[in-house]
């Protein structure tokens, strides 16, 4: 018998939350063709210097998202083909071998091809 079925006389009501949080996201200033030489300009960064600019920041993520794994006793998973198999899958597979607790429960990893951003001189 469900907990809230036992007690549902003194139950006035129930809260339910996701069972995971996918982040996915864009910085809309910054996502279109114009909108990173823009960024760029209004910084003082010389567009081909953005490889040394972006290379920074990129390593301070991943050294963030470490840190995140690390304390949580996880290893990141990098995806090298996003179509070579579910990510829910896998995630549903990780739950069965680890159980099921609440917490942080896997990191995948992916790099992510930009074709609308090519300086050119």
């Amino acid at each position: 018998m469900l907990l809230t079925e036992r007690y549902k006389d003194k139950i006035k009501g129930v809260l339910s939350c996701y069972d995971r949080i996918v982040i996915h996201g864009n910085i809309p200033d910054l996502c279109f063709d114009g909108g990173m030489p823009s960024y760029l300009y209004k910084n003082n960064i010389k567009i081909f210097d953005y490889p040394e600019w972006a290379n920074r920041h990129r390593e301070e993520l991943r050294e963030h998202a470490e840190r995140i794994a690390h304390d949580n006793g996880l290893e990141i998973e990098f995806i090298r083909k996003i179509d070579s198999f579910r990510k829910d899958d896998r995630i549903q597979a990780i739950i069965e071998s680890h159980g099921d607790h609440p917490g942080l429960v896997h990191i995948f990893s992916a790099m992510e091809t930009c074709t609308s951003y090519k300086p050119w001189h």
